[in-house]
């Protein structure tokens, strides 16, 4: 089985079929889909903004169908088949063979239909419909911009399928879920499992590797659609322990194999993974197994060119991640987006902290509210099991809740989303509103663009200094703290600033101007070295690469860097 290539690393099964690939597509109202004219063909899964899909439409449209043809393979006959999406924005309807088999909304999380019902005799076809209002504000978008052109810091729409669409069989019985949660005092993990079909009489197998070598394993006897148990692992020596305990300088993944048998047969079986480590935020700093940690993040908007959205390839995520431990940064903080697995297994695999943060919507109403709390659990549910998953971000900037100094309404939407991701997830801190205006949160985060250094070591300089500044209102206008909310020792964390602007190869803008690559590395040299003192717990340079015509990034768009890699992780690491 390969975590590389199937869609969902965490979750994988050994068959599986790509329905990524030529799909026919049209631009067309209703919801009669023998009175579908498809216009021509559109390569999945990219969206049709983008150029890598072939269509290269950048206009607005309300709605988008997809069509295809697929064949089940023989050796699927007797089992049931489930299709899968990665990700369709916003809304979608599916069909397979004129049968409605599913639908969903929100556009960054999965889903899944069992279609073994509506499947005929020979040649398949699906059909799926996404409707994704471009000028909407009331559900969650992220940076897609809602003008016809990218302006300030919106960029392309994406539209209806930009994730991996797949088939694969299972049985009538097999593994819907799982959930795992170190427990590092213990050394051991809360191991949950669902499953799916009559279980009774059957017998889950779970087993725990490192590299290859059976930690430990046992096997249940089932009575109902799940377990719940505690499994613990031998306990290593005192100077054994980095060698099971995962962080971003030693990545040790633990393999997880799990099998559900009826008396010696297989009928399904999954690998997924782990990792042994712990993270909280307390007495002013963040702390990675039992340790203070001093976070050295980039902001990454998780944006190509060609494909806007959608990764080009699966080598692409790999890159990014490669690209971020090159320039010397121990995480990122994905912004505004929920990002491929496959990138997050790479976070996994090569050790990258990464904190998940919702993409907004930008106006506050009771459709909003229901639209983004219900996308925001499906993203727990789908990424709890991360290891590089270190924070979770609710809200960013207060955009959704432009009016949270005076309207206890929307600081009652904060305090809410904040507690039941808190309830959901025991294990990470939580950001309940990032850079401003902070009501309840875990750590204490701000954005402050200074473009002088002095500034910045005089705001943060000490832990008496970053408190002092947590009461004040920036440059931004907007306080750092509301009511009574008490920054005491939550960790101080800069978590945006920087955004120094250098592309002479094309028009664009950034939060200051270089004028040469050496200019670009000497003042972020200075930047990096005045907020990496004893008075932050960490920091998150505006940002990884260039985005459309926010040219701040440490990287060209396509990933070029503007100086060298090596200078750049000396910069990064050079204090803390």
């Amino acid at each position: 089985m390969d975590h590389t290539t199937y869609p969902r690393p965490q979750f994988v099964r050994e068959t599986w079929q790509s329905l990524d690939g030529t799909w026919s597509y049209a631009f067309a109202g209703g919801s009669d889909l023998d009175g579908i004219s498809w216009q021509g063909e559109i390569q999945v899964p990219y969206p049709p903004e983008s150029p890598l899909s072939g269509v290269h439409d950048p206009s607005f449209h309300d709605q988008i169908w997809y069509r295809r043809t697929f064949s089940v393979p023989e050796t699927w006959r007797g089992q049931r088949v489930l299709l899968h999406f990665g990700a369709v924005d916003y809304s979608a309807s599916v069909w397979v063979n004129g049968q409605l088999v599913t639908t969903h909304e929100g556009g960054h999380t999965p889903f899944s239909a069992d279609i073994t019902l509506a499947l005929r005799d020979g040649e398949q076809e699906v059909i799926v419909c996404a409707a994704d209002a471009p000028l909407e504000m009331d559900k969650p978008r992220g940076k897609q911009d809602w003008r016809p052109e990218p302006h300030g810091i919106w960029y392309p729409r994406t539209t209806g399928i930009w994730q991996p669409v797949w088939l694969e069989p299972v049985s009538d019985a097999h593994i819907a879920k799982l959930r795992l949660t170190p427990e590092l005092s213990e050394f051991a993990f809360r191991t949950e499992v669902e499953l799916a079909g009559n279980t009774q009489g059957l017998s889950l197998e779970i087993a725990f590797k490192l590299n290859g070598t059976l930690l430990t394993s046992d096997r249940y006897h089932l009575t109902n659609s799940g377990i719940e148990r505690l499994i613990h692992l031998p306990k290593p020596a005192f100077d054994d322990v980095l060698a099971y305990v995962w962080s971003p300088e030693r990545p040790h993944l633990i393999d997880v194999e799990l099998r559900l048998t009826a008396d010696e047969t297989v009928i399904d079986e999954v690998l997924s993974y782990t990792a042994m480590r712990a993270v909280e935020a307390k007495d002013g700093r963040f702390w990675l197994n039992t340790r203070p940690y001093f976070l050295r993040l980039a902001l990454d908007q998780g944006y190509w060119d060609e494909s806007l959205l959608a990764a080009p390839s699966g080598e692409a995520l790999k890159k990014d991640v490669e690209l971020a431990k090159a320039m010397g940064f121990n995480g990122v903080r994905k912004h505004q987006k929920i990002e491929d697995p496959r990138y997050l297994y790479w976070a996994d695999k090569l050790g990258l902290l990464v904190w998940e943060e919702m993409p907004s919507a930008y106006e506050f109403s009771r459709e909003a509210v229901g639209r983004l709390t219900r996308e925001w659990l499906e993203v727990i549910e789908r990424d709890y099991n991360h290891p590089c998953i270190v924070t979770w971000v609710c809200f960013n900037e207060s955009w959704g809740t432009p009016d949270l100094q005076h309207s206890e309404q929307q600081r009652h939407y904060i305090e809410a989303l904040y507690h039941l991701t808190k309830s959901l997830d025991a294990s990470r801190p939580v950001v309940g509103n990032d850079g401003w205006e902070h009501v309840v949160t875990d750590l204490l985060t701000i954005h402050d663009y200074s473009h002088e250094a002095a500034t910045l070591e005089r705001r943060y300089g000490t832990p008496e200094d970053s408190l002092e500044t947590s009461y004040q209102v920036l440059e931004h206008g907007r306080a750092i703290t509301l009511d009574s909310f008490d920054p005491g020792d939550q960790p101080p964390i800069l978590s945006e600033f920087g955004g120094i602007r250098y592309n002479p190869e094309q028009e664009g803008w950034g939060y200051q101007e270089a004028e040469s690559p050496e200019a670009l590395l000497a003042t972020y040299r200075e930047l990096v070295a005045a907020v990496s003192g004893a008075g932050l717990a960490g920091f998150c340079y505006t940002q990884f690469a260039d985005t459309f015509q926010e040219q701040n990034g440490l990287l060209y768009s396509d990933r070029r860097p503007k100086v060298a890699l090596e200078a750049l992780a000396q910069a990064t690491r050079g204090g803390g």
